[in-house]
């Protein structure tokens, strides 16, 4: 059969009756179609290996061959800076600080030294005007009890005063009884 050429062999094949067939096709051919399309789906919707090498090979081509050595310039750009600033910048911006916090630290000292006379005049004026009202109340004591005094004297003095006025009296009533007397005699 080997030196048979493919029609020649077909025709020397026994033919067996083909099974059912569906569409035209043979169970067979149909189960291999199946197959071969399920194999198919699954290659498109679970085998993703193409999509991904596609986008390796397309994140590749973007960084290495379009940007060529971009990012990497741009790091040593960056590096540079980087280290400008560690060696220049920031040495200088600490002597700023520490200069600039003397001064701001000298100004708070200032300004806590003047708070605390402040609180000292104030508790010495609280002292004070405590002191102040004692007092204001000790004259206002005095000055009750003088009132009083003065209004205990007041009455004695206008007491003897009518007592002395209703003597007067008297005694002016008994002269013009006595001089009328006189008078008629």
């Amino acid at each position: 059969m080997s030196g048979l050429s493919p029609a020649r062999a077909a025709a020397t094949v026994p033919l067996v009756p083909s099974p059912k067939r569906e569409n035209g096709y043979s169970v067979g051919q149909a189960t291999q179609l199946i197959i071969k399309d399920v194999g198919e789906i699954h290659s498109r919707l679970l085998d993703h290996r193409p999509i991904i090498q596609g986008e390796t090979r397309y994140f590749i081509k973007e960084f290495e061959e379009k940007r060529g050595h971009r990012e990497l310039r741009v790091l040593e750009n960056v590096k540079n800076s980087v280290s400008e600033i560690n060696d220049q910048v920031l040495p200088k911006s600490t002597d700023v600080m520490q200069d600039q916090l003397g001064l701001v630290l000298k100004s708070l000292e200032t300004a806590n030294h003047a708070i605390h006379r402040l609180q000292q005049q104030e508790q010495e004026t609280e002292k004070s005007n405590t002191a102040t009202k004692i007092r204001h109340e000790k004259l206002r004591s005095q000055w009750e009890t003088f009132m009083k005094e003065q209004e205990q004297r007041r009455l004695a003095i206008d007491e003897e005063h009518n007592k002395a006025v209703s003597r007067l009296k008297e005694q002016y009533a008994q002269m013009n009884r006595e001089l009328s007397k006189m008078a008629s005699f």
